[in-house]
This record gives C-alpha cells, sequence and structure tokens, in this order.
C-alpha cells in the first residue's frame, strides 16, 4: 500500500467509528483531492470551496461514529454525499442556487424533446467536459451534477432542494441543452481544419 493508503477502507471506517484522531490525516490525504472536485462540481469560487470542504472534514469528524460500513466504496460514497450536502447547504445560505420555479401550468413535457446525440462524448476530454458542467448558471449545474452525477431522482432533487419536481425537470432539460450547444460547438471548432 503507498503512504495514502497505510489502512484499508474497512480499517478507516473502523478507526473513524471508534473516534481514532489519527485517522484523520489518512482520510484527508486519501479523499480530499476527490472531495474537493466533488464539491468544486457545486461551487465555483476557491474560497467557498476551501471553507465548504473544511465543514465538510468537521462533519465527517464528528459524525463519524454513526457510518456504518457495507462494503469496498461505502465510505467514499458517504463522504462524498456529505460533501454534496454540505455544498448544497452553504448554497441555500448564501442565496446562489439560482434555482428558476416554472408554473407548472407553463411547463411543457420536456419528455416529449428529442434526445441530443451523446456519442460523440468520449472524444471530448474529461476535463473540457468537467469545464463545460462548471459553466452552466447555478440551478442548472446543481440539477444536472444531482441527477447525471449523483443519481438522484428529480423527487429527491425535489425535496433535497424545496422546489417542485417539474422545476427539476426543468433545469436537467435546460441543463442537456446548455451543454449540447457547447459539445457541437467544441467538436466543430475541433474538426474545423487549421
Amino acid at each position: 500500500m503507498s503512504d495514502l493508503q497505510k489502512h484499508s477502507e474497512r480499517e478507516l471506517a473502523e478507526m473513524l467509528q471508534r473516534g481514532d484522531a489519527s485517522v484523520m490525516g489518512e482520510l484527508y490525504a486519501r479523499y480530499a483531492r476527490h472531495l474537493t472536485s466533488v464539491c468544486y462540481r457545486y461551487i465555483i469560487d476557491y474560497e467557498d470551496v476551501k471553507d465548504t470542504l473544511q465543514e465538510s472534514f468537521i462533519k465527517i469528524f464528528t459524525k463519524g461514529s454513526s457510518f456504518n460500513y457495507k462494503e469496498e466504496g461505502s465510505l467514499k460514497a458517504w463522504l462524498r454525499q456529505i460533501v454534496v450536502n454540505e455544498s448544497l447547504a452553504f448554497l441555500k445560505k448564501k442565496g446562489r442556487q439560482g434555482l428558476v420555479v416554472f408554473d407548472d401550468k407553463l411547463m411543457t413535457d420536456v419528455s416529449e424533446e428529442p434526445e441530443e446525440d451523446m456519442s460523440i462524448l468520449p472524444k471530448i476530454p474529461i476535463d473540457v467536459l468537467y469545464q463545460m458542467i462548471r459553466a452552466l448558471p447555478p440551478g442548472n449545474r446543481i440539477v444536472f451534477n444531482l441527477y447525471a452525477i449523483e443519481g438522484r431522482t428529480h423527487k429527491e432533487i425535489a425535496e433535497l432542494l424545496g422546489i417542485q419536481e417539474t422545476t427539476s425537470i426543468s433545469q436537467l432539460s435546460r441543463a442537456k441543452k446548455m451543454l449540447a450547444k457547447k459539445i457541437k460547438k467544441y467538436v466543430t471548432e475541433k474538426q474545423e481544419p487549421r
């Protein structure tokens, strides 16, 4: 094992549950980079990301005894969920969710919209795609991340954000349209001869 992985994930979880302070450094060293990227999916400003990560790690260390290890990857998933929740709490506190609420009666059925051809996604570097997602307006970015990356349903997103399901659906639809335009532009620019 590398220096970052002196213990298995199960051992780290057990140490965290016992309140063993020696686990703090290893948890931070092993997961901080991943958790920072999770936080950056929601929050743009570097200083706000640092503050949110600090709050997340405080919560991780104070709530560690309540974590219940299930299988390989469950600790990382639990840590990620804390960061997502703390990111959303930060945005809500700062009034930066940017969610546009639509009247249900004005909503068109977005399920009837044609799906974009996403077969070109493998041709786009992951860091470029990541920047495209970060450039989305806040409400669209939040819903896109929760739905497409975290795997939440529109019902769960609505409950989590205190919005209607139709608002979540609309925000996702708009995010997908904006991303499709950005992707098409990127691919077109890359194919043009120089």
